[in-house]
C-alpha cells in the first residue's frame, strides 16, 4: 500500500474507526449474533485498526483473534487500541497481505467488512474466507451493491457499472456460492452520511491543524475530491450490505448395502 495513502486513510478514519458505513449499535448487534458463546476464535481479513476485534474481545473475555492488513499505520493504531482495552494478549495483528495469510487452525468467525476490494471482489473474498472458516462457523462480509442503476455521474467518479449488482442479485450470488444468509443489515443513508462526513471532515481538520506538514495540501485535496465524489457521484446510489453467512452441513455419504 502506498505510504501516503496509508497515512491519509489512517487519519481519515480517526473519528470513525469502523471503516464502513455502520454505526456502533449495528456493529454490536452483528457481533452479538456471530459470537453467541463468547469464546470463539476470530479472524478479520483487512482489519485496519482492528476496530471490530477490539469490540469483540473487550466484551467477551474468551474470544481470541487475529487481524491481517497491509496498512502498517492502521495496525500500529490498532495495537494501541487493543492495549487500551486490555485485550492485546488475546488479539494478534499481522502485517501482511490478507490474500496469502495462513494459520495452523480454522476460525469460528471470519470477518471481511469493507475490504473485499483487496481480494478482487465479493466472490474471491468468499473463496478465501471459506478456507479459514471452521465447519459450522460464521462469515461476516460487508460489500457494496447498487441501490439504483448508476448514473453517468456515478460512473464518472471511478465506478464501473458491473462493479456491483442490485441487492436481490447480490443475495442470489451468495446463494449460488453455497452461502446461507442468517442475518443482514443494509446501511441506512444516515449511517452512510455519518461515515462520509467523518472521513472527509477528520482529514480536513487534520490538514488545517497541520499546515506545516508536507502532506497537508494533499490531504485537503483528497478530502475535497472524496466529498465531491460522494455528494455528486454515489450518495443514494451505492448501498452497503453486511451479511452473516453460514454454509449448510454436507450430509454424510450413504453406503448402500448390497444383498446377493
Amino acid at each position: 500500500m502506498d505510504p501516503l495513502r496509508q497515512k491519509l486513510s489512517t487519519i481519515a478514519h480517526g473519528d470513525h474507526p469502523i471503516a464502513a458505513p455502520l454505526d456502533e449499535s449495528t456493529v454490536r448487534h452483528l457481533l452479538d449474533l456471530a459470537l453467541p458463546r463468547g469464546d470463539e476464535r476470530v479472524l478479520d481479513l483487512g482489519c485496519g485498526e482492528a476496530a471490530w476485534l477490539v469490540r469483540a474481545a473487550a466484551e467477551r473475555p474468551g474470544v481470541r483473534a487475529d487481524g491481517v492488513d497491509v496498512n502498517e499505520r492502521a495496525l500500529d493504531r490498532g495495537r494501541d487500541h487493543l492495549a487500551s482495552a486490555g485485550v492485546d494478549d488475546r488479539v494478534t495483528l499481522h502485517l501482511e497481505d490478507a490474500t496469502g495469510y495462513s494459520a495452523s487452525h480454522q476460525y469460528d468467525v471470519v470477518l471481511c467488512v469493507g475490504a473485499t476490494h483487496a481480494f478482487g471482489g465479493l466472490l474471491p473474498t468468499l473463496e478465501v474466507a471459506r478456507k479459514h472458516l471452521a465447519p459450522g462457523g460464521t462469515l461476516i462480509v460487508g460489500d457494496g451493491f447498487w441501490e439504483k442503476a448508476p448514473s453517468p455521474e456515478t460512473l464518472q467518479v471511478g465506478f464501473a457499472e458491473d462493479e456491483f449488482m442490485s441487492l436481490p442479485n447480490t443475495v442470489d450470488q451468495l446463494a449460488l456460492d453455497q452461502w446461507i444468509p442468517v442475518h443482514g443489515h443494509i446501511s441506512t443513508l444516515a449511517e452512510w452520511d455519518a461515515y462520509e462526513w467523518a472521513w472527509t471532515g477528520t482529514l480536513t481538520r487534520w490538514a488545517l491543524d497541520h499546515p506545516g506538514d508536507p502532506d497537508s495540501a494533499e490531504a485537503l485535496r483528497t478530502a475535497a475530491q472524496h466529498r465531491d465524489e460522494w455528494l455528486r457521484g454515489y450518495r443514494g446510489t451505492l448501498g452497503f450490505l453486511t451479511t452473516l453467512l453460514r454454509q449448510a452441513s454436507r450430509p454424510e455419504p450413504q453406503h448402500t448395502l448390497f444383498r446377493h
